[in-house]
């Protein structure tokens, strides 16, 4: 076997290796930014946005507000 012979089987394995590492590391990429886009969806899907916290969490307070007026009508009405 001459040196060049040797020396292009080395750098033929070496330049596979590196192709194949490379590949590997795509598609571990692509597979991740699958599961990310995925994720993303479960988040939007489980989870209330802020605004529609709020709007949610004022219904409760003008209710909680509407109930201390009436408990505060009958005190009255019941001291009396």
């Amino acid at each position: 076997m001459t040196p060049e012979t040797l020396w292009s089987l080395v750098l033929s394995g070496a330049l596979g290796l590196i192709g194949w590492v490379l590949k590997n590391h795509v598609e571990e990429v692509k597979r991740l930014q699958i599961l990310l886009n995925r994720t993303r969806e479960e988040v939007a899907r489980d989870y209330v946005t802020r605004a529609d916290m709020h709007t949610d969490m004022n219904r409760v307070i003008s209710r909680l507000d509407n109930l201390d007026k009436k408990i505060d009508e009958l005190m009255r009405s019941l001291a009396k």
